[in-house]
């Protein structure tokens, strides 16, 4: 039977494995690979930090009341559309289709003194939203992360017979 007209709790943890590899791909890369997360970065991360106990929880209740786990899973399926709209949004800033947030890098912590400057040069590096810190076949990790994003969300919201008829 192909994975997409799984039974509901397969799919949920479907969901649920690929959505914790997404986030433990991320994690390690920061903290064993180094590579630094920018703002946009850690924003994208919410959705799977979200949709994480939400598929634990819909797993657990999906055999006692699946309707109401279907709706849970819809739910998880739009916060992962939305997120790849946000990882969308974060790869064109990468490949310079249009300029992102003045906040991420760049020009935004302008300083009005140079002992403001100098403060905020020591406060750490900022890791720029423009530049991704990785790419793999030219794409950066917010594009595979949109990828992911639509995969899930397509698992997520799709509908069997079974499902549609109660």
């Amino acid at each position: 039977m192909p994975v997409l007209f799984a039974p509901l709790a397969a799919r949920i943890v479907l969901v649920f494995a690929i959505s914790v590899t997404v986030l433990a791909i991320a994690l390690l890369s920061q903290y064993w690979g180094g590579l630094l997360p920018c703002a946009l970065c850690l924003k994208q991360r919410v959705a799977f930090y979200v949709a994480v106990p939400l598929l634990a929880l819909a797993y657990f209740y999906a055999a006692r009341a699946p309707l109401a786990m279907r709706g849970l899973l819809t739910t998880i399926g739009i916060i992962f559309l939305v997120n790849a709209g946000l990882g969308f949004y974060h790869a064109g800033i990468e490949y310079g289709w249009w300029l992102g947030p003045a906040s991420c890098g760049g020009g935004a912590a302008q300083a009005l003194d140079t002992g403001a400057l100098f403060e905020a040069l020591q406060s750490g590096a900022m890791v720029r939203c423009d530049a991704p810190a990785f790419t793999l076949f030219g794409l950066s990790l917010a594009g595979y992360n949109v990828m992911a994003c639509l995969a899930l969300a397509g698992l997520a919201l799709y509908k069997t017979d079974a499902e549609t008829s109660r």
